[in-house]
């Protein structure tokens, strides 16, 4: 029986698979003596995918999301019978690399924000690589510590301005007001329209490719280049993590599981410009006269997304629980490797061209050896990325710092430690990214409620999960994920034949697929003819 489905109800199921859920908001309140969590209330944002490789959210619901936590949080304060007058200081952390921009007059977002791992600007890096003396990804790097990539700001930023008319107008008129979504934050809970601030930090700065990290300042080649509590602190997620896990020192390091997964390790007063494929970034600046701290950062653009995408998706499991109990009933990945470069790869790659690939399978593989598979996915990514790290330090880690919503997965954090070859240790309170915020906004000149010395820093509990495997089998399968990544490469291009339009040839599988139709077509002609000649 065909059954077709009205115009209105194709178009509502069709935005209905476009609109997923995706992020969060967060609100979370500490003790500043003892760093206890007192209370806290979360609310999910959705993601929406007008296009393959697209990803927005919606600005007014990013700030609604931050309204209802405050509020719901304050309630649940006001129930434990503590005086909410008593919140000294606001810190905000945030996707550093998320980009929005709004009209300072009427307080409207001109645009969705573009989520940090969205690709539609990869037709964009290209054409600003090729202007570059032997197209060169790294040309700004001296200044940025960042390769030409989809990742940062500054290329969302133009995007819009290319293809969004009221962003082009507001642009033109003045009217514009663009940031990260620490700035939109800001600026709405100060006042908006009517005085609010417009500001960031230097963390999310140094993620827009528009900041010198050596001078902390904007730079002009660059841009050229195409209520009475205080808001005291602002740090982006990452840089909150490092300063949750307190990671002060010169060598220390710790790697978040989110949705993308990102590794930096603190190298002290002076940036450390990485020869394999990292990025230099600004850990953090504690104060007006504090000097800046840097970092080495490996970024990951998949890690907690593949758990959405196996249950949205493929609809294999239920749920991120159900993930870890379908991966330990089977123990490994009977030889399945998984590479999720669903945007792309970052670091140490950085290669845009790269697609997700699902490798090794035989009749014998079923979903259990995926989610196996998946999870492995994660730690070889992170391998990958504590490899260059220690290459560019010339000092290895002796055991890697943990956070994050994945790290609730006891089997990805033994299976982490394994494929690692040293131990993991995940602190008893995960909350890091927002006790970062807390401290830096605690530790602010003028609140001081919160002290960063070492000596006053309260110990945190943890637990240590040590490798079980021997390093010959770790290295086994590193190596055939290495093989799996090689075979990811050069899937996908937006390079332009001489008419203009996009090649049927830019897609390389596609590419193969013609061609070898053609070779066949021609090769049956001619033996089609052999055959022929033999019967006359």
């Amino acid at each position: 029986m065909d059954v077709s489905l009205d115009p209105a109800t194709a178009e509502i199921l069709e935005k209905r698979e476009r609109t997923k859920k995706g992020a969060l908001s967060r609100v979370r309140v500490f003790n500043s003596k003892t760093a206890e969590l007192l209370s806290h209330h979360q609310v999910e944002i959705k993601q929406s995918f007008p296009k393959e490789g697209w990803v927005e959210e919606d600005p007014k619901e990013i700030l609604q999301s931050v309204y209802e936590c405050i509020e719901r949080t304050c309630e649940k304060l006001t129930q434990l019978n503590i005086d909410i007058s008593n919140i000294k200081a606001i810190g905000v952390t945030n996707q550093r690399e998320t980009t929005l921009v709004w009209d300072k007059e009427t307080g409207e977002p001109l645009y969705n924000a573009i989520v940090w791992l969205d690709l539609r600007t990869q037709s964009t890096v290209e054409r600003l690589i090729n202007k570059t003396p032997g197209r060169n990804k790294n040309h700004l790097k001296h200044k940025t510590g960042l390769p030409i990539s989809t990742y940062f700001s500054a290329v969302k930023l133009r995007w819009l301005m290319d293809n969004v008319d009221k962003v082009h107008e507001a642009v033109v008129s003045h009217r514009a007001m663009f940031g990260t979504v620490d700035s939109w934050l800001i600026w709405c809970l100060t006042g908006g329209k009517s005085g609010g601030v417009h500001c960031t930090d230097v963390t999310n700065a140094s993620r827009t490719m528009l900041f010198n990290i050596h001078t902390m300042d904007w730079d002009p080649e660059l841009c050229k280049y195409d209520s009475c509590i205080p808001i005291s602190g602002c740090l982006g997620d990452q840089s909150a993590a490092l300063v949750g896990q307190m990671c002060f020192k010169d060598g220390q390091a710790k790697n978040t599981y989110g949705t993308g997964c990102f590794l930096l390790r603190n190298t002290g007063a002076k940036p450390v410009m990485s020869d394999h494929g990292l990025l230099t970034t600004v850990a953090y600046k504690l104060g007006r006269d504090k000097p800046a701290c840097y970092a080495l950062e490996g970024s990951v653009a998949i890690a907690g997304a593949v758990v959405r995408w196996l249950q949205d998706n493929l609809g294999i499991i239920g749920s991120s629980e159900e993930l870890e109990k379908l991966a330990a009933s089977v123990g490994t990945s009977y030889g399945c490797y998984f590479v999720p470069a669903f945007s792309g790869l970052y670091a140490p790659y950085w290669e845009p061209s790269a697609r997700g690939i699902i490798c090794g399978l035989t009749q014998f593989t079923n979903k259990s050896h995926l989610a196996f598979a998946a999870l492995e996915a994660v730690c070889f990514q992170t391998r990958e990325i504590l490899d260059a790290m220690n290459q560019d330090s010339g000092i290895p880690l002796t055991q890697l710092q943990v956070d994050g919503g994945m790290t609730s997965n006891r089997l990805l954090m033994q299976l982490q430690a394994d494929i690692l070859c040293i131990p993991v240790v995940k602190p008893s309170m995960p909350e890091t990214t927002a006790l970062g915020a807390a401290m830096a906004a605690g530790a602010a000149e003028g609140v001081s409620v919160w002290s960063l010395n070492p000596e006053d820093l309260s110990e945190v509990t943890s637990e240590k999960f040590e490798p079980q495997i021997n390093p010959e089998e770790s290295e086994f399968r590193y190596a055939r994920w290495k093989k799996a990544v090689e075979k990811s490469m050069n899937w996908e291009t937006t390079e332009p034949v001489c008419n203009g339009e996009t090649s049927i040839f830019s897609s390389v599988p596609l590419g193969f697929y013609i061609m070898g139709s053609m070779l066949m077509l021609i090769g049956a002609k001619y033996i089609s003819g052999q055959c022929l000649y033999t019967y006359i």
